[in-house]
């Protein structure tokens, strides 16, 4: 065997790669071995390929997958520092809500150890009530994403903008609450439509930004008050189509979440959060 060639164990012990990720590795053609017995077939690499084993490893240690480590390299011996840039850049995003999502778990543990009964999560549901809703004008964002990202950053946005911090004068009358509008039949963990509005009358002047005037449909409305932690509001919904069925209702448009307070001025068991479907009557069984 020539000095230059290292048997699959010992690149394994190197790279701290398994061996079978490593013959995995080999059929995708993310790391061929240099050399390959012709009778055993036993793979031998060489010390120009450590570097890039430790590379393949490090990138999985960060959390991309083998499809995006291979775009990486590639791109590494390609020279594209874009596209370095910008597959690092995403996973970073993906990284911060993932550690948001565990600071806010962390957070319901604590609890759970102060209240187990409770399961550290403290919530009340008002009885469903049909409401006739008129339309109304109002300041709109909308975008495809990620619920926990986009919800707070659309809001903030259309709130710096309705209430600017530079001293200037408000630039619409607000008439309502904040509200998310979910255009999606189904939960998206990506990728999901989302609208946040918030009721106006009177002018508006939107130059410079992506923010758009509409008018939300009226109608009539079923509804719930949440109290609690918005995690929970899965329940408001669970009720409401409990409600409809019982009723003889279904869905006529997208549902609305109105949230009727600030998290920043109350604590999260006093969150209250209004859920509100269109419904219209299902025709009689024939």
């Amino acid at each position: 065997m020539p000095v230059d060639q290292i048997p699959i164990g010992t690149f394994s012990r190197i790279t701290r790669l398994s061996q079978k990720a490593l013959r995995l590795y080999d059929e995708r053609g993310l790391l061929v071995p240099a050399a390959r017995d012709i009778c055993t077939g036993y793979r031998y690499y060489t010390f120009a390929q450590v570097e890039r084993g430790i590379r393949i490893r490090h990138l999985l240690w960060l959390g991309f997958g083998l499809s995006e480590v291979e775009t990486i390299l590639d791109a590494r011996e390609h020279g594209d520092a874009g596209m370095i840039r910008e597959h690092f850049s995403r996973r970073l995003a993906e990284t911060e809500r993932e550690l948001g999502r565990l600071h806010e778990i962390a957070e319901v543990l604590r609890k759970q150890r102060r209240d187990p009964l409770n399961g550290g999560f403290r919530m009340s549901l008002t009885e469903p009530v049909i409401k006739d809703i008129p339309a109304m004008r109002a300041l709109s964002r909308r975008e495809r994403g990620v619920y926990q990202e986009a919800i707070p950053r659309m809001i903030g946005e259309i709130c710096a903008y309705v209430y600017p911090v530079d001293g200037r004068q408000p630039a619409a009358k607000v008439a309502g609450p904040v509200m998310f509008i979910c255009h999606d039949e189904e939960y998206r963990e990506t990728d999901a439509d989302i609208e946040v509005a918030i009721p106006i009358t009177g002018s508006v002047d939107l130059k410079g930004t992506a923010i758009g005037v509409q008018t939300l449909p009226g109608g009539r409305f079923v509804s719930v008050l949440h109290t609690g932690p918005y995690g929970g509001v899965g329940k408001a919904y669970e009720r409401l189509f409990a409600y409809m069925s019982e009723h003889g209702l279904a869905p006529a448009g997208p549902s609305r979440e109105l949230y009727l307070n600030d998290p920043c001025q109350v604590p999260e068991e006093e969150l209250l959060t209004e859920v509100q479907f269109p419904v219209m009557d299902l025709p009689p069984s024939p």
